[in-house]
Formats: structure tokens, C-alpha cells, sequence
């Protein structure tokens, strides 16, 4: 047999193979991740609609995280309760409408800047339209922190508000969606401060690696930057395939998923990257049977407990936030159905 057709052979045979993607010895498969995306989203669905039953005011982590998962999902065919997640945009406008006086006035709501971004941000996800809510808000969040070059985190709450890094990224994306067209020469200003802040910034954590990149991706920022952004990101990755939230802690779905999204939604690492597939074959392999995945609270606790139904008690607010980034990590994996 000439070495032609041995050759041919062998690609025949490859090509005949299941439809997985390999990166050394972790190979994932689409059937996999579609697996445990279906056994993540009802989690999270009825996470976010305990949330909306027990409080009145919007959370990030159950009304803005579970926007994104359900959004991502609806784009890639999977079925989603519709009704929930309108409800998830209906009480979050709810919550901006009560606030509507103090946003008038310059004060906002609890949560200041945080909560404001994340809420325009969920209603950026569910294609809301701009209106006397949205523009009220962007006003709040041009006169907040003025007297400063980038605004200011409102609480610190690690991992997810644990630097202003994640507050700036979500606050210039609320103001590039939602701004005005008279608040353009202030929105312009401050973000011009905002983002020589960013450029100076030396990161000492994943959370702010990961923010600062998303944060270029919404800037005038020279490519080279946004390259060596991603190249020391990717840098981190651990033995096991997954990140950590710091140097001095083990890999987890929070740090690993939010990772793969700004490395994703940067356009320029491709869903079959090796760095890639070792990061998806570690949550597949890290998620739970029940679909959740398990994150240990580090933010001291302010508020009063409250049970949302998403699995690990009082570890649940940054469980179903890491599960969120996660599901959005393996969604992005899966290429999109429905424009």
C-alpha cells in the first residue's frame, strides 16, 4: 500500500471521529457542554425567580447574571422559561423606577454605581430600549465619582466587587449603550479619564485582569495592549485547565468563567484553542451532578440572608454567579441559531 493511501486513510478515519475538540488530553464535546448547559439553566432560572419573589430590589447576581445566561442561551436555540425571564426585565425596571427621584437628584440607589451599571446592563442583554429611566440613570452615574479620574466600587464584596475595575467596565459600557446624545461631550470626558486609569492600572488579581481587558474592548486602546492583555491572562491558567481568583488559591468556575468569556468576547482566541478547551474540559469537570457549581463566600455578609433556591446555602450568591459565567463560557462555545 503506497504511503499516499495510508495517508488518506488516516485523515478519512479522522475525520470520521466524533465531533470533539482535543487539546492535548482534555477533549470536550459539543453533546457535553450542551449537557451541562441544560442542567445549569433551570438552576439559575430558579435562582433568579426566588430572587424577584423574596426581594423587591434588583441583585446582580440573580436578575443581571441570569439575563446574560438566558439571553446567550435564547441566541443558541436552548428552551428557556420566557415568562421568568421577563420577569427578571420587568423587576429590574421596577427597581429603577423606584429609584427614579434619587437618580433625579444625583443620589441613586443602594448599590450606587454597581448596582446602577448591572441593572442597565441587564436591560442592555434584553434589548431595552433608551428611555426617561435609562437616560436618568446615566445622569446619576456621569455625577457620581466626578471628583475622581474612574468610579469608584460602592462596597467591596470579593470576588465579583472586589475592585473598581469590574465597577468602570460595567459603568462605561452603561453609558456607551445608554447615554444621551447631550450627555455625549461629559461621557466622552469621563471615560477618557477613566480609561488612562485602566492603562495605568497593575493588576494583582483575575477579577481585574479580567475587567481591564473587557474595559479595552470598549476603548480606543492600541491592539498590542489588548494582546498583551490576553497573553497575561492566559498565563495564569493553572495545571488543571481552570484559573484562580488569586495567586495563592486554586482553580474555580467563578475565575475560570469569567476568564473564558473576555477571552471569548475578544475575538481573537478561537473556540478551538488549546488554552480554551483545557478551560471548558475544567468546568465540565468541575460541575456538580445536581448542574451547580460550588464557590466559597469570601465577601463578609451586610445583608440579610435569604433563599433564592440555587443549591449551597449561604455560599449561593457567588455559586450562581459562578455558574452563570460558567453556563455563558460553554454557551459561547456553541455556535448561534437565532439572530
Amino acid at each position: 500500500m503506497g504511503r499516499s493511501l495510508i495517508v488518506t486513510l488516516l485523515f478519512s478515519l479522522i475525520c470520521n471521529l466524533s465531533p470533539s475538540l482535543l487539546a492535548g488530553d482534555k477533549t470536550v464535546s459539543p453533546s457535553a457542554i450542551k449537557t451541562a448547559i441544560q442542567k445549569s439553566i433551570p438552576l439559575i432560572e430558579k435562582a433568579s425567580a426566588g430572587s424577584a419573589r423574596e426581594r423587591k430590589c434588583f441583585t446582580c447576581h440573580n436578575q443581571a447574571m441570569a439575563v446574560l445566561v438566558l439571553a446567550e442561551a435564547k441566541k443558541r436555540g436552548f428552551t428557556i422559561d420566557e415568562a421568568n425571564f421577563q420577569l427578571q426585565v420587568d423587576h429590574t425596571v421596577a427597581h429603577l423606577k423606584r429609584g427614579l427621584k434619587n437618580y433625579h437628584s444625583g443620589k441613586g440607589q443602594g448599590g450606587g454605581p454597581d448596582t446602577a451599571s448591572y441593572a442597565l446592563w441587564a436591560l442592555e442583554l434584553s434589548d431595552y430600549k433608551p428611555n426617561t429611566i435609562t437616560s436618568a440613570v446615566t445622569s446619576y452615574l456621569l455625577e457620581r465619582n466626578k471628583d475622581k479620574v474612574h468610579w469608584i466600587r460602592n462596597s467591596t464584596r470579593p470576588p465579583s466587587m472586589s475592585s473598581d475595575t469590574n465597577t468602570n467596565y460595567f459603568v462605561i459600557r452603561a453609558l456607551k449603550t445608554y447615554g444621551t446624545e447631550d450627555q455625549s461631550p461629559l461621557i466622552e470626558t469621563r471615560i477618557k479619564q477613566a480609561q488612562q486609569w485602566l492603562l495605568k492600572l497593575k493588576p494583582d488579581s483575575t477579577e481585574e485582569r479580567v475587567f481591564q481587558l473587557r474595559s479595552y474592548l470598549y476603548l480606543d486602546v492600541e491592539e498590542s495592549i489588548v494582546k498583551t492583555s490576553i497573553r497575561e491572562l492566559i498565563q495564569l491558567q493553572n495545571e488543571d485547565g481552570g484559573w484562580s481568583q488569586l495567586p495563592s488559591m486554586n482553580s474555580d468556575a467563578y475565575a475560570t468563567g469569567t476568564v473564558l468569556v473576555a477571552l471569548l468576547r475578544s475575538g481573537q482566541v478561537p473556540t478551538d484553542d488549546s488554552v480554551i478547551i483545557r478551560g471548558i474540559a475544567y468546568l465540565l469537570d468541575s460541575q456538580l451532578p445536581d448542574g451547580s457549581w460550588h464557590i466559597i463566600s469570601r465577601a463578609k455578609p451586610f445583608q440579610t440572608y435569604f433563599e433564592t433556591g440555587y443549591p449551597h446555602n449561604k455560599d449561593q450568591f457567588i455559586s450562581v454567579t459562578a455558574g452563570s459565567w460558567a453556563t455563558v463560557a460553554l454557551l459561547l462555545m456553541l455556535p448561534e441559531t437565532k439572530s
